[in-house]
């Protein structure tokens, strides 16, 4: 079996032989290269034509995907409001707390 899924940068793919889980994070046309970053956290890259002759296949984003990268900012999870929605109680007068 070959892989018919094409690289997309952001997108989770599974090889299906190896039974590993990665999002590709990088294509580079002039080098020929796909990167891509394994659930793991380690980085792996292929050519166009190890792409396509594998056994990959797309796959729904990981509930767990963040989990090797304690390090990352909220920015880079994909969301980036650090707002709680909440009142700020230094920012309330007693009106509002009577409300």
């Amino acid at each position: 079996m070959t892989t018919i899924a094409d690289p997309i940068i952001g997108s989770w793919y599974k090889d299906v032989e190896n039974n590993l889980k990665f999002k590709v994070i990088a294509i580079d046309d002039i080098d020929d290269s796909i990167e891509v970053q394994y659930l793991n956290g380690d980085i792996g890259e292929y050519d166009h034509d190890s792409w396509y002759n594998s056994t990959f296949d797309y796959i729904e984003d990981p509930e767990d995907w963040s989990a090797p990268f304690d390090d990352l900012e909220s920015d880079d999870l994909g969301y980036s409001d650090p707002d709680e929605h909440r009142p700020n109680p230094e920012d309330m007068d007693i009106e509002d707390y009577l409300d």
